[in-house]
């Protein structure tokens, strides 16, 4: 029987790839193959039901496929590609302190 996927996580990541991935499912024992897309990208077999990756660059949606001497999972089960914006800083209480350091610090703003 051919390898099942049945989740990964996280499930998004950046465009430019290396976000860590978690694959679960079943039927993973002589795993030799996991990809992105079309993608093909470097894995850890873990057990027969867990694989970790690292996400070869992309963009969009693309389903998270694993290749075993049974076959290739058809599952869908997608990982998205985003762009996270950057974290916004809007306030920074104190604004100064000594050079020696030691001052608590408040950061406020988005995305932090």
């Amino acid at each position: 029987m051919a390898p099942i996927v049945t989740g990964i996580s996280p499930n998004q990541g950046a465009p430019e790839g290396n976000t860590g991935v978690t694959i679960t499912g079943s039927g993973f024992t002589g795993a030799t193959m996991v990809r992105f897309g079309s993608t093909p990208t470097n894995f850890v077999l873990v057990s027969d039901t867990q694989i970790t990756a690292r996400t070869p660059p992309g963009r969009g949606t693309v389903m998270v496929t694993v290749t075993a001497p049974t076959g290739t999972s058809t599952q869908s089960v997608p990982f998205t590609y985003t762009t996270v914006p950057a974290p916004v800083l809007t306030t920074l209480s104190p604004a100064s302190g000594p050079t020696s350091g030691g001052n608590v610090v408040t950061l406020s703003g988005v995305g932090l």
